[in-house]
C-alpha cells in the first residue's frame, strides 16, 4: 500500500516537473553568471527566473591511531551537488530542487540517497514564507543552516553529525518581524514526518513538532551571512544571531531521526511501540570584519514506553530478549545526551582564514554516543587553513588537524581496539559554478 507520504512526494515531484516546464517553455535567456552564483536564466517578461548552480568538493582523510605506525587514508568525491531554483514572482512561488551525486549509504555516519531538497514555497508577503517537501529542518543546530560549500573547516562538527536529522518531509513555515531600527525576530516553525530524507517507505510513529527562533539585535547579516560560516563579507558593524530551538518525535524508528524504520519494538499485542525523542538548545552567530564565532548546545532525550516486550531484529524477525532490560536496551541504541560545540575564525584581506574548533559530547549512560567503533570519543580539537580564491566560495583550498580525546576500548575503522588518542587530518579542493 502506498503511505501518505510517498504520495506527497510523487505529487511534490510532479508538481516540480511541471514547473520547470514552464519555465523552459517561456523562452528563457541567460543574463548572468558568476562562479558559485550559477547561471541565472529570466523569461523576457520577468515572469519567471531559475538559477542552476552546482559545486564539487574532493577530499583526502587521513587516520593515524596513538602507538600505531600505520596511516588509514580515504580518498573521496565528498560532495558533487546541482541545485535548481526558480521563481514566478507574480505567482508569490518559488521552488528548489537539489541532488547529490556523490552520496554514500555506508556506515552509521553516513547519510544516503540522491535527493537532497525538493520543496515548493509560496510567500504570502515579503516576511513570511510556507513551504512544503524536504528540505534541511530547523530544529537542529545552527549549523545544519549554513551552506556545506561554504563551511571553516573541511567537515562539520561532530555535534552535527551525532545528533543531527539533517533534512526531513513536511511543512515549514518561516517569518521574521522587525523590532524598532534594527532588531530583527526570525520564527521557524515545522510538522514533519520525523523520519529523515528520502522515505517513500511506510511511516513509522507519529509527526515531528518543532520550531527555532532568532533574535538578531544588531540588524540582518549581509549576502545570507547568517547561512555561511566565514565573514566573507566582512561585516561593516557586528552582527550576532541568537537563537534557540526545540523539536519533538511522536515516536521515532531510528537513532536520531534519520533512517525510517531501521530500529522497531513492538508490545504484547505485536503494535508498534516506539519511543519519543526530544532535542532543544541554544546557539549563536557572531560577525564583524573578518572574525566570526559559532556556539552551539544541544540535549537530546527520550520518553521510553513501558510496553515494549519485543524488538525486531535487521532481517526481520523478532525477539524478546533485551540485554540489561528493555529501557537500558532501547536508549542504548539512540543518540542521547548533550554536546557543545564553539568554533572560531579570521578572514584575511587576501582571503586566507585560520579556524579552530572545540567540539564535546556528553553521553548519557545509556545511549549509542557510547559506542566503541563509531563514537566513544567526546573531546574534539581541531584547527585549520583555508584560501579562498573569491569571495563567492567559487574555488578554496582547506586544510584541518583534528586531536580526538577517545575513551578506553574504542575501535580503529578496521575494528580493531586502540589503547591511546587519535588523530585526523583532511584536505579538500573546491570547484564551483
Amino acid at each position: 500500500m502506498i503511505t501518505n507520504i510517498k504520495l506527497f512526494n510523487i505529487l511534490l515531484f510532479l508538481l516540480l516537473i511541471s514547473s520547470m516546464n514552464q519555465l523552459f517553455a517561456q523562452d528563457l535567456k541567460l543574463i548572468k553568471y558568476k562562479p558559485a552564483e550559477g547561471l541565472k536564466f529570466t523569461e523576457k517578461n520577468g515572469n519567471y527566473n531559475m538559477v542552476l548552480r552546482g559545486y564539487l568538493q574532493s577530499t583526502l582523510e587521513t587516520r593515524k591511531y596513538e602507538a600505531d605506525e600505520e596511516f588509514y587514508n580515504r580518498f573521496r568525491a565528498r560532495r558533487l551537488r546541482l541545485r535548481i531554483i526558480g521563481e514566478a514572482p507574480k505567482l508569490k512561488l518559488s521552488y528548489r530542487f537539489q541532488t547529490d551525486f556523490a552520496q554514500s549509504a555506508e556506515g552509521d555516519d553516513e547519510i544516503s540517497g540522491a535527493l537532497l531538497d525538493a520543496f515548493v514555497s509560496y510567500h504570502p508577503n515579503k516576511d513570511w514564507k510556507i513551504t512544503f517537501g524536504q528540505r534541511a529542518t530547523p530544529t537542529d543546530n545552527r549549523e545544519l543552516m549554513m551552506g556545506s560549500h561554504t563551511l571553516q573547516l573541511v567537515e562539520r562538527s561532530r555535534l552535527t553529525s551525532a545528533f543531527a536529522s539533517i533534512r526531513e518531509f513536511g511543512i515549514f513555515i518561516d517569518g521574521k518581524k522587525k523590532i524598532g531600527n534594527q532588531f530583527y525576530v526570525k520564527s521557524m516553525f515545522t510538522i514533519t514526518d520525523g523520519d529523515g530524507s528520502n522515505n517513500l517507505g511506510e511511516n513509522y510513529g507519529g509527526l515531528k513538532y518543532g520550531g527555532r527562533v532568532n533574535f538578531l539585535p544588531f540588524g540582518l547579516m549581509t549576502a545570507f551571512g547568517e547561512f555561511r560560516q566565514s565573514d566573507m563579507i566582512r561585516e561593516f558593524q557586528p552582527k550576532l544571531s541568537v537563537g534557540i530551538f526545540y523539536s519533538y518525535n511522536d515516536g521515532m524508528s531510528s537513532r536520531r531521526g534519520r533512517a525510517s524504520g531501521s530500529i522497531l519494538y513492538l508490545n504484547d499485542a505485536n503494535e508498534e511501540s516506539l519511543p519519543d525523542y526530544t532535542k532543544y538548545g541554544i546557539d549563536f552567530l557572531f560577525k564583524y570584519k573578518g572574525f566570526s564565532a559559532l556556539g552551539e548546545y544541544l540535549n537530546a532525550t527520550a520518553t521510553i514506553p513501558t510496553d515494549i516486550t519485543k524488538r525486531v531484529r535487521n532481517d526481520g524477525s523478532v525477539s524478546t530478549t533485551f540485554t540489561g532490560g528493555v529501557d537500558a536496551y532501547t536508549r542504548g541504541r539512540m543518540m542521547l545526551g548533550s554536546g557543545i560545540n564553539i568554533q572560531a575564525g579570521y578572514l584575511f584581506k587576501h582571503n586566507f582564514s585560520i579556524d579552530a574548533r572545540y567540539t564535546h559530547l556528553s553521553p548519557d549512560t545509556n545511549s549509542f554516543l557510547n559506542n566503541t567503533l563509531f563514537y566513544n570519543r567526546n573531546n574534539h580539537y581541531e584547527i585549520g587553513v583555508s584560501k579562498y580564491m573569491d569571495k563567492h566560495y567559487g574555488m578554496k583550498f582547506q586544510a584541518s588537524l583534528t586531536y580526538v580525546d577517545a575513551e578506553a576500548a574504542s575501535r580503529k575503522v578496521n575494528g580493531d581496539v586502540f589503547i591511546g588518542n587519535e588523530w585526523v587530518g583532511r584536505f579538500l579542493v573546491q570547484v564551483a559554478f
